[in-house]
């Protein structure tokens, strides 16, 4: 009961110190950096696989019962994001050969002073083949704030802010010696505001979106060991349906407001392999469903008419990553990986709130053993994103009344510490000791 009470209130914390989302680190304003220190060290490679620790729960609930007894552990990133819009042509008006825009500079940085994310995973086994858990994240977020507020696109976009916390309780089934499954249910909340400048001129009084939710998705998933140091994972996670409720404010008036936003479903593999005693290595594929997420009616209470809507028109997103892990000693294994997304944003359809592009992940980390019951972990990841551009010239999903080209060279860094804490006594034998392990 002790064990219970204490794993309990350990993720009770870990809820309670989710305050923050940052600007996104994977495509549009999904975040995969901040589920977990020791997979930021491998780029997340082998995730459904098991192969980043407790973490690779976010990603397939089935890999709770590679961790014997139980377990919490604690993450806190600190994503940097950095894009600027300058302007590749003149800004006009009306037509791209219509009158010059009274304003004609960038938006200077979007990415402020970035974010901290938090994230937390509990374990605890029961019985010799059935395991219940907790995890807690925010994985979609944003926060992108022109450093230029009165900018020549003003009126597609002065600030985003859009954060999530995502609670999951998570069982797991060990059906036998090669085989788990796993599922958990998604309790997310999510909160958004959007503003934008409501004319062309310096002074132009914002229009703000505003609004939240909370709804509910799941994932599931399995691990099979064929042999012994190789673990395969597979795992799909739901597409979640955010009711979103709140207000249009404009300069004349405030209007009660809904609106639907379809999150998107994906589907996870991961493959982890024992090399030797000190070596081993990870894989990881994923497709996220963002074709989904297209137009958005942001609908008016009052009379239940469209008041005005937000147009993305994405694509599908893949990511594939690799990376290797060397135990150096005992205590103390040095890891590294690569990491390659395909974006959901696209030259036609990026907005001025992102600067997202395909990337490239360069990530290493370490991971000590302090004592028998704690292990801490360090991951620090550079995100090189493809020069983006914004191209409201006539067929943009969103466009306006203002013709704007611009470009931005966008980069990440990102910076994990997670602390794992293992609740048992290590001098007491574990009744029962799991076939699948994380090596």
């Amino acid at each position: 009961m002790k064990g219970l009470v204490r794993t309990a209130v350990a993720a009770s914390v870990s809820v309670a110190a989710l305050l923050a989302a940052g600007a996104a680190s994977a495509s549009s304003f999904a975040i995969r950096s901040g589920q977990s220190a020791e997979g930021l060290g491998m780029a997340y490679s082998g995730a459904a696989a098991g192969g980043i620790g407790m973490g690779s729960m976010a990603w397939n609930p089935a890999t709770i019962t590679m961790f014997p007894g139980r377990h919490s552990n604690w993450n806190f990133t600190y994503l940097n994001a950095n894009g600027d819009y300058e302007p590749t042509s003149p800004t006009r008006l009306g037509s791209p050969f219509g009158p010059l825009s009274p304003i004609q500079n960038g938006t200077g940085n979007l990415g402020g002073d970035g974010a901290f994310i938090p994230a937390s995973y509990s374990a605890w086994q029961l019985t010799d083949r059935f395991w219940i858990g907790m995890t807690t994240g925010a994985p979609y977020g944003l926060r992108s704030k022109a450093d230029n507020q009165v900018h020549a696109a003003q009126i597609y976009g002065r600030s985003a802010k859009v954060a999530t916390i995502n609670v999951s309780p998570t069982v797991g089934y060990k059906v036998n010696d090669w085989l788990s499954v796993g599922a958990a249910m998604q309790v997310q909340w999510l909160n958004a505001s959007l503003k934008q400048a409501s004319g062309i001129g310096p002074t132009a009084p914002p229009v703000i979106i505003e609004g939240d939710t909370i709804d509910v998705g799941y994932r599931f998933g399995v691990t099979l060991t064929p042999f012994e140091g190789t673990n395969i994972g597979l795992a799909y996670r739901s597409p979640v349906r955010q009711t979103l409720d709140g207000t249009l404010r404009t300069p004349l008036a405030v209007i009660p407001v809904k609106a639907n936003l379809n999150l998107p479903d994906s589907v996870v593999f991961g493959l982890s392999q024992v090399i030797n005693d000190q070596w081993q290595v990870h894989a990881g594929v994923e497709w996220t469903n963002w074709s989904r997420f297209r137009n958005i009616p942001i609908v008016s209470k009052l009379n239940g008419l469209p008041a005005t809507s937000l147009n993305f028109q994405y694509d599908d997103a893949w990511y594939f990553s690799v990376g290797a892990e060397y135990k150096y000693s005992k205590d103390l294994t040095l890891r590294a990986g690569v990491g390659y997304e395909l974006s959901a944003v696209n030259d036609q359809n990026r907005t001025i709130f992102i600067s997202d592009n395909d990337r490239l992940w360069l990530s290493a980390g370490a991971s000590y053993q302090v004592t028998d019951r704690i292990k801490l972990d360090l991951g620090y990841t550079y995100i090189d994103v493809k020069k983006a551009s914004v191209n409201y010239s006539g067929a943009h999903p969103q466009q306006g009344a203002v013709f704007y080209t611009a470009e931005a060279k966008p980069y990440i860094h990102i910076a994990s510490i997670g602390i794992t804490y293992n609740w048992d006594d290590p001098k007491q034998t574990l009744p029962v000791q799991p076939v699948v392990r994380k090596y």
